[in-house]
């Protein structure tokens, strides 16, 4: 069977590539972020201000448990668009088996961990006592859910890597639904449910990630003809899953630093108190939905290269950048604007508490100011992401946060004059070193030699890829 959503990003008008692969992305990432969003706005309207900062303050120690572990997704959207540029539908097979078993087994690990040595990690950043066992009870289930959670990324990883980014949104689509209803069963007890609080604002997640996992799933394996499960094709391939860590583990450890400066911020931030903690947590919401643009553009630029590096198109990859920067950076100072001068919008959304109002809205007004230059960010890492070249991003990375921002936040919040201010502040200065370093490299022209799989001069265009692949595990 033929999937009509593949897409071959190597001929066609780039910008158009662009938008209608990156629209559904952004679509699907609007909805992934309500998950945590919808549980934020009942919980923050309803069970108050303490409840609220519950719910926001576990989430940089869920980003830090599962960031390395997303740099293997990373990995299987690159190895999967280079081998369908590269006209090899027997590495994309492989690919597809071993990254989703790889990811089932590391998202179990990473569960258990999680669950251990949730309250622990709490108390190491500083929780205040208030809202540590409601953050505990809350991490402990949400981290039930990982490896569905893994599974579904990693099929649409796949799936992006082919050109579809529409399958993944419906799935999704489904499970933001059922979120959205069983938030306030779960949370309040309706009906024979008992009122669960925080826990059922968890809960209501894990069901619905699970449910997009196994649909998702069933659609790669089962319906779309991509891949056809038989006995015997769930194992690892060592050599296989050493590529996929050689790409993926630099792009992983980039998350964990990223996640592990968000953890030494907010420890910052809450030695200030519950009441900053929850409106840098509402604040924080809108940095979901202003990096959704460029993140999603971003993702579609590394699908884009990793095809036209594969076979050969160095003209079409410089197109798509330029591309990429325009509807990046145009798009989030719109978003930028906005929130500099209305932040109060997007703070109400999760409360109407007027000290958590005034302390989102500085926050948010400090934020603005980054926003572009990350935008930028993203679309320059998704060419090295595309190219497999992923250490240089891990360097910038630990410049920008490391070098930067965290050494700043510290100094400027340890100061009367600038409080906690001094965290937004620093938070709003380190992306434009980022971007400059991002810069630099990206006009070296190094990246280009780190592509996995180039396309053979007499290599044919498969005509369906679904047809190929089941062809290629017959034999």
């Amino acid at each position: 069977m033929e999937n009509q959503r593949i897409r071959d990003f190597t001929e066609g008008n780039i910008p158009r590539h662009l938008m209608v692969f990156a629209l559904p992305m952004l679509l699907g990432n609007l909805l992934q972020a309500l998950y945590n969003t919808v549980d934020s706005i009942w919980v923050g309207r309803f069970l108050g201000p303490d409840a609220l900062a519950a719910v926001s303050v576990g989430f940089p120690i869920i980003f830090a448990l599962v960031a390395l572990i997303m740099g293997v997704t990373m990995a299987t959207t690159v190895l999967v668009s280079q081998y369908f540029g590269a006209h090899q539908p027997d590495q994309v097979v492989r690919t597809v088996n071993n990254s989703l078993l790889l990811l089932a087994v590391l998202g179990a690990a990473v569960s258990a961990a999680g669950i251990v040595l949730r309250r622990p990690l709490l108390a190491l950043i500083n929780t205040p006592p208030e809202i540590i066992d409601a953050a505990t009870a809350y991490l402990g289930i949400f981290m039930s859910g990982l490896v569905p959670m893994f599974l579904y990324n990693a099929a649409g990883a796949v799936l992006r890597g082919l050109g579809d980014s529409r399958t993944p949104l419906k799935f999704l689509a489904y499970a933001t639904g059922l979120n959205i209803v069983l938030d306030p069963v779960l949370i309040f007890g309706l009906g024979p449910f008992p009122a669960m609080g925080v826990r059922g604002a968890a809960l209501a997640t894990v069901i619905a990630v699970t449910v997009s996992a196994v649909s998702s799933l069933r659609y790669l394996y089962v319906t779309s003809g991509i891949v056809s499960y038989r006995p015997g094709t769930f194992r690892l391939d060592w050599d296989l899953t050493r590529l996929t860590f050689r790409i993926g583990l630099p792009a992983g450890f980039q998350q964990v630093l990223i996640s592990l400066s968000a953890l030494v911020v907010s420890s910052f931030v809450n030695r200030f108190g519950a009441t900053v903690v929850a409106g840098f947590g509402a604040a924080a919401r809108l940095d979901q939905f202003a990096f959704m643009p460029s993140m999603s553009v971003g993702l579609a630029v590394s699908a884009l290269v990793g095809q036209n590096l594969a076979a050969g198109r160095i003209d079409r990859v410089h197109e798509t950048v330029k591309w990429a920067v325009l509807l990046s950076g145009g798009i989030t100072l719109m978003v930028s604007l906005l929130a500099f001068f209305r932040p109060d919008l997007f703070i109400l959304l999760f409360t109407r508490d007027q000290a958590v109002l005034l302390e989102g809205g500085r926050c948010l007004r400090h934020l603005a100011f980054a926003y572009v230059p990350l935008a930028l960010m993203f679309a320059m890492a998704g060419v090295l992401r595309g190219a497999g070249d992923t250490i240089p991003p891990m360097f910038i990375t630990l410049v920008s946060l490391w070098v930067v921002r965290v050494p700043l936040a510290s100094y400027l919040s340890s100061l009367p004059a600038f409080g906690v201010a001094g965290v937004w502040t620093a938070i709003a200065v380190s992306p434009y070193v980022g971007l400059t370093l991002y810069f630099l490299y990206y006009q070296s022209g190094r990246w280009q030699a780190k592509v996995v799989a180039r396309r053979e001069p007499e290599a044919e265009p498969p005509p369906g890829l679904g047809s190929r692949v089941e062809c290629v595990e017959r034999a």
